[in-house]
């Protein structure tokens, strides 16, 4: 007789949610750096500009590219150098997209602990990213 392990369906649709999120993160993540380096978006901070910036302090840095800090970088997402920062944030947000997607099928089997233990998780994720939770020096 031939044990063969039985995955359950929540799980297969976890999984096969977060290949193909992770997939498309990366093609994201690819095609927002080509963009940036081959100049076809206009950057916020010219990348003529990085080498002389990069042995800067950050508060110097800041000071003289004038780049936003925290969430204040969302408006600029259709630049070339934020358009990258915006797929690593697309990247970084599918395990909450997978939790989203497995919260009615728990909550569906009747699954309530399950559901609630995934809804914490997308809590928790969802504040420690909206910076609600960030520590302060």
């Amino acid at each position: 007789m031939e044990l063969r392990p039985t995955i359950d369906r929540v799980q297969l649709t976890y999984a096969r949610w977060l290949d193909w999120g992770t997939r498309l993160g990366l093609v994201a993540l690819i095609g927002a750096f080509l963009a940036y380096v081959f100049q076809l978006i206009e950057a916020f901070v010219p990348l003529a500009r990085l080498p002389a910036w990069w042995g800067l302090p950050a508060d110097r840095y800041l000071a003289l590219s004038g780049v936003p800090t925290g969430w204040a970088w969302l408006p600029l997402a259709d630049r070339g150098d934020y358009l990258s920062l915006l797929a690593v944030t697309a990247l970084a947000m599918v395990t909450v997209v997978c939790y989203l997607r497995i919260l009615p099928l728990h909550w569906g089997r009747g699954e309530r602990l399950h559901a609630a233990i995934a809804l914490a998780q997308i809590v928790v994720l969802v504040a420690a990213a909206s910076g609600l939770i960030a520590g302060r020096a």
